[in-house]
């Protein structure tokens, strides 16, 4: 905290720190929180804001008329957030132990609301509500797949797996081994080895991969392409719960097969 409070302070001098001392110009810093890229921003939320963008770096928005420039950040068991509003040299930095975003959330909008002369609202109490209503249809979605798979094993369904099995590559992620393992289709990945799991049958040519390790938390659908000699020539992935973390990225993946 103590070094991130020096680089928040740095941050809100444009550059400068210590004495007279720069790490950046001025230049530098404007174009740092100037918008590269326009994002949307829905109908102006809790802060009325009305423009959203991303500049080099940092998100940007207006919040009830001040500038506001902020990122978070998260690894697993661990989200951050830094919120400047430096018309106000106000910086504040939230660190947890948790993968919540509702907790770093709560705790910004409570100190950002005395700033900007808001009367307590409660985010603790509206983050929550969010939470147990985003848990409950992530549940419900998860479920309703495990019956189906259960449905399945129970009619004794069959997929055959030579259709299925064989090495496939994405241009950016690299290949991917789909093998026989233990009476069931296993997914490894070369370049990310913590990936793998087994590969269960859920609907048609649609696959369940379950990850080995649950902490990722994480468990994707894989739609298989089926080639004109009936094998599969490639699949694509998504994530089946709505609460698997947006950094997976599965959705931007094209696997096609190689071998």
């Amino acid at each position: 905290l103590t070094d991130l409070s020096k680089w928040v302070i740095l941050q809100l001098n444009e550059g400068r720190y210590g004495e007279g001392k720069t790490l950046f110009t001025k230049a530098s810093h404007a174009e740092m929180w100037s918008p590269q890229t326009i994002l949307p921003t829905g109908q102006g939320g809790p802060y009325n804001t009305h423009f959203a963008s991303y500049g080099l770096g940092w998100f940007l928005a207006d919040v009830k008329g001040y500038k506001q420039v902020s990122h978070t950040g998260g690894l697993a068991g661990t989200v951050t957030q830094v919120t400047l509003l430096p018309e106000l040299k106000l910086g504040i930095i939230v660190l947890t132990n948790q993968q919540q975003g509702a907790a770093f959330s709560t705790i910004t909008n409570t100190i950002k609301d005395s700033y900007l002369g808001y009367p307590d609202r409660n985010w603790l109490k509206t983050y929550t509500a969010r939470y147990i209503a985003g848990n409950a249809e992530a549940k419900k979605i998860m479920d309703g797949i495990a019956a189906d798979i259960a449905a399945q094993q129970k009619n004794n369904i069959k997929v055959t797996d030579s259709l299925f099995t064989g090495t496939y590559r994405d241009k950016w992620f690299g290949d991917v081994i789909i093998s026989k393992k233990n009476e069931s289709l296993w997914f490894a990945s070369v370049k990310s080895p913590r990936l793998n799991g087994p590969v269960v049958p859920y609907k048609g040519n649609t696959f369940l991969v379950k990850w080995t390790d649950r902490s990722f938390d994480a468990d994707a659908l894989m739609l298989f392409g089926i080639g004109r000699d009936g094998k599969a020539n490639g699949f694509s992935m998504e994530a089946i719960s709505p609460l698997t973390d947006f950094s997976f990225d599965f959705q931007d993946l094209d696997l096609k097969r190689v071998k």
